[in-house]
């Protein structure tokens, strides 16, 4: 039995169990507080930045996930934060200031692109937007006063590859800040810190944590001062990560090589199928020969094509509700990165917000859907995705 301290009468001042065996398990840690034992060793903490004080300002579950997704990116003392978004948001808000400009890619999550579009301007903020895929058109949108240059590698819902490389000298050019948000890719297709990224952002929620049940961000920054601006955006702001759901995604991080595999498996297989089934206007998959950024995504990700793909119906949004509803074993969702194969229409989730004008130059039908792969029997889930395609005919 664990040598456990004798109770008294007074409230939460039972110690904890003591043992020479440790859990394998990481232990769920809830506190929102930690009690320190006087004064001069919380101003200790305050100033040293050692040990937990107050939830919202680091705790044990969130440290022990950053430094396991760290590990991946290779990085160090990265931030987690309460959601894919609040990593943005904190990026932004850490880094930048009233009278800087943003350029971002064309192509880039649709709450990313509100936020650039209607909130940071009310802050003072530029924004502009350029075609990433083309490093030209990036550098004829900068302006004296970019800040900042955010891009995703493999973008949200097209799944176009970015000119990453002269970008990053374009960026390095300039002296602005390269972020890249890696959530697509994940670190197991490409690593920005190695291709000149000055910040990373995740939404861990996604193929990271990969179970649909934890909802998480993750920002690393390779400048320290950088990483502690944000840092304190973060707990400023409230960007907090639940304990909950930071245990939640370091356990699913224990089978994301695993996932990984089997999911992009499993999209080149579908993609290809898709390819050919009635009903199906185009595919978009990076490992496809004929996808249009084939060649760059060959020498950026290393040959894979990773778990996400888009296909087009003939038809429009009539046949996009014929064709959800013809495959019910597969989850309509606005989200990705899950066990499960899911499907989801950004013209109304994603990119809602978006004219319909705007859309369509992206290449964004009513017939237009993005897939994450899961890990599914894929014989299955080709067989339920191409039975939904002939429905819509």
């Amino acid at each position: 039995m664990s040598d456990y301290p004798v109770p008294n009468s007074l409230v939460r001042r039972t110690g904890w169990p003591t043992s020479l065996s440790h859990p394998v398990v990481t232990p769920l840690q809830p506190s929102v507080v930690y009690a320190s034992p006087d004064p001069d060793t919380l101003d200790a903490q305050y100033r040293d930045g050692s040990g937990y004080t107050y939830a919202r300002e680091g705790h044990p579950n969130a440290d022990v996930l950053a430094v396991k997704i760290d590990m991946l990116e290779g990085a160090t003392r990265s931030i987690i934060t309460g959601s894919g978004m609040s990593a943005v948001g904190a990026t932004f808000l850490g880094c930048l200031k009233s009278g800087d400009h943003v350029l971002g890619g064309h192509q880039l999550y649709g709450r990313t692109l509100r936020l650039m579009g209607q909130d940071l301007p009310r802050f003072g903020i530029e924004t502009s937007l350029a075609d990433s895929t083309d490093a030209d058109a990036m550098r004829a949108a900068v302006r004296p006063n970019t800040r900042m240059i955010l891009i995703e590698i493999v973008s949200n819902p097209t799944i176009r590859v970015a000119d990453v490389t002269g970008i990053a000298a374009l960026a390095k050019e300039i002296g602005a800040l390269l972020v890249v948000d890696n959530t697509f890719t994940t670190p197991r297709m490409f690593r920005p810190f190695d291709h000149g990224a000055d910040i990373i952002i995740h939404s861990v929620t996604k193929l990271l944590a990969g179970h649909s049940d934890a909802t998480l961000g993750y920002v690393a920054a390779r400048d320290p001062d950088l990483r502690e601006a944000i840092r304190v955006a973060n707990v400023s702001w409230g960007m907090t990560p639940s304990p909950w759901d930071c245990w939640l995604a370091e356990r699913g991080l224990h089978s994301f090589d695993l996932r990984f595999e089997r999911a992009q498996s499993n999209a080149m297989a579908l993609a290809d199928a898709l390819a050919t089934a009635p009903g199906i206007k185009r595919v978009i998959y990076p490992g496809r020969k004929d996808h249009p950024d084939h060649n760059r995504a060959l020498g950026l990700l290393g040959g894979m094509g990773g778990n996400m793909l888009s296909f087009e119906l003939t038809g429009g949004r009539a046949a996009a509700n014929a064709f959800t509803r013809a495959a019910p074993q597969i989850a309509f969702a606005p989200t990705l990165g899950d066990v499960g194969t899911t499907l989801s229409h950004p013209a109304s989730s994603s990119h809602r917000a978006m004219s319909v004008a705007d859309r369509s130059a992206q290449g964004i039908s009513e017939g237009f859907f993005r897939v994450s792969a899961g890990i599914e029997d894929p014989a299955l889930l080709i067989a339920e995705m191409t039975r939904a395609a002939a429905a819509t005919l």
